[in-house]
């Protein structure tokens, strides 16, 4: 009896070390498959924010130069093995560019016309802008309805003192040919046949330099490059900020296009990439620290 008593614990105590040995064996399996499942975790995000190789360009509008510089620099340190360019050489030149071929997005700040999107550019919105109406600090102006603007501008009124300001001749200042912003401007106040310019000046900031040294100078401009060497007049009472064109009742607005050949799920990896970035919770927020309000 006392034989079988042994027998019997010897093959119990055996059976507990084999259950503890399988237990071990599952948990070392367990740590096996978690260190896998991080490895490969770690291998896919790595693949997200490193893997990108390649080169990304840009070329058009002078008024997203601000927005296209922020927005490719962060990018880039987002995806250090990608080389992002741009140049700023007017909405339609850039438009003209993405449809040859020459580079991968073409920025507009305007709405595509139908001739380009049936040349098969597509109109990506990445941002709504405000357009200013700016004078010179000598003028004592502070507001203009939007039928004084038209009148200004198709040379119907051509003096300050006509809109109760000093006696003084205004200089009408704008932007050449092709500029988006100078479409949006014409197009918004339907004067495209009719506006009369003393200058035309191929850049935003030299709208800018122009009116703040030419008194009785007035001129409009991008709302994110705004600074207090001009004054920003009110259309109808109402101030150009962000809340106001978000609101919908600073009627001076216009979207900020990144034109591609063909939709975005068509472009490489990089354009896609980009997009995303945009659209991201980071990419909104670059935008709106340029003054800009982000596209939804």
């Amino acid at each position: 009896m006392k034989k079988i008593l042994k027998g019997t614990s010897f093959f119990v105590v055996m059976l507990m070390l084999v259950g503890l040995l399988a237990a071990c064996s599952s948990d070392d399996k367990k740590n096996d498959n978690s260190k896998t499942d991080n490895n490969n975790n770690n291998a896919s995000q790595g693949t997200n924010d490193k893997m990108l190789s390649g080169s990304l360009t840009i070329s058009g509008s002078t008024s997203m130069e601000k927005l296209s510089n922020i927005a490719i620099e962060a990018f880039m340190i987002k995806h250090p093995n990608v080389t992002a360019s741009a140049e700023f050489i007017g909405s339609s030149a850039g438009v003209e560019q993405v449809l040859a071929g020459a580079v991968d997005i073409g920025n507009a700040s305007r709405n595509l016309k139908d001739s380009e999107k049936e040349a098969g550019a597509v109109e990506n919105i990445v941002a709504i802008d405000g357009i200013a109406v700016i004078i010179d600090k000598t003028n004592n102006l502070a507001d203009l309805t939007q039928d004084q603007l038209i009148s200004i501008y198709t040379g119907a009124i051509t003096n300050w003192s006509e809109l109760g300001g000093s006696d003084q001749p205004i200089v009408v200042v704008g932007r050449e040919a092709g500029s988006g912003t100078r479409g949006a401007f014409e197009e918004i106040l339907d004067i495209e046949e009719n506006v009369v310019y003393a200058n035309e000046i191929n850049s935003t900031g030299g709208v800018m330099a122009k009116v703040a040294s030419t008194p009785g100078g007035i001129g409009y401009v991008s709302l994110d490059i705004l600074d207090d060497t001009v004054v920003a007049l009110k259309l109808e009472g109402v101030e150009p900020t962000a809340d106001n064109i978000k609101g919908g009742s600073y009627f001076l607005s216009r979207p900020f296009v990144m034109a591609t050949v063909g939709e975005i799920s068509e472009q490489d990896e990089i354009v896609q990439a980009f997009f995303e970035f945009l659209k991201s919770d980071e990419g909104k927020e670059l935008i709106t620290t340029v003054g800009l309000i982000a596209a939804d």
